[in-house]
């Protein structure tokens, strides 16, 4: 395929590889942590194969590509670390379902998985932006956050690049296959949220019975 005929997302990274060289690359891969619709698995092949026909250097895109990784993920742990804490709960109070304790629990997990919820999560469509929020929410230690996605990154960015190296004219294949994986994930989500209102709803459904037999047994003591 030449450059040329690439229009849409591919279109708009291969000019600004051809601009700007290796470094294209990694502001692409950053604003693709920053608008996750920009998806690495066009971008990274995208980058293999101009290393391929010669347009980049291979380990250039490597290094590039996972600067821009840690560049977007800084930022947005710099944005949870903007929302704190306490704005999170008063946003999530304000929201039906969400009660103090779920977010209690969610930060407990954090605290015990964070570091290993960051590495892998970099490995992961749709949470390799996200993870990073919660992270700077829960103000991860910045020297281990850097660490663990800067390693999640190398990999990931080193699969996919040099599959496309690999593959050349036909780097759209790993486009194709990983974009059945990203409407995986991202319908495991769905039905998790989905699980989730179903059962918060049905709980609270059965808490008031819970606390009127309760009252019942109160008011026959009494008698």
């Amino acid at each position: 395929m030449n450059p040329a005929q690439l229009d849409g997302i591919a279109g708009w990274a291969i000019e600004l590889m051809e601009t700007l060289g290796e470094p294209g690359a990694g502001i692409a891969i950053a604003l693709e942590n920053l608008f996750p619709p920009l998806p690495s698995e066009v971008i990274l092949p995208l980058a293999g194969f101009a290393a391929s026909r010669g347009d980049l250097s291979l380990i250039g895109a490597i290094v590039w590509t996972t600067i821009g990784s840690v560049v977007g993920a800084l930022a947005l742990y710099g944005l949870g670390a903007l929302l704190g804490r306490d704005r999170l709960v008063r946003l999530a109070t304000r929201l039906p379902l969400v009660k103090i304790t779920d977010i209690e629990k969610a930060e407990a997990w954090f605290a015990r998985h964070g570091v290993k919820t960051v590495f892998f999560g970099r490995m992961i469509p749709i949470f390799r932006s996200l993870i990073s929020v919660p992270a700077g929410v829960e103000r991860m230690r910045l020297t281990r956050f850097l660490i663990f996605t800067t390693l999640g990154s190398l990999i990931w960015n080193t699969a996919f690049v040099f599959a496309g190296y690999l593959l050349g004219e036909n780097w759209g294949v790993v486009e194709r296959y990983m974009g059945v994986v990203s409407k995986a994930v991202l319908g495991i989500c769905v039905l998790a949220v989905v699980w989730w209102v179903v059962a918060r709803v049905l709980r609270a459904r059965r808490e008031p019975g819970r606390g009127a037999g309760r009252h019942r047994e109160q008011d026959r003591e009494r008698v």
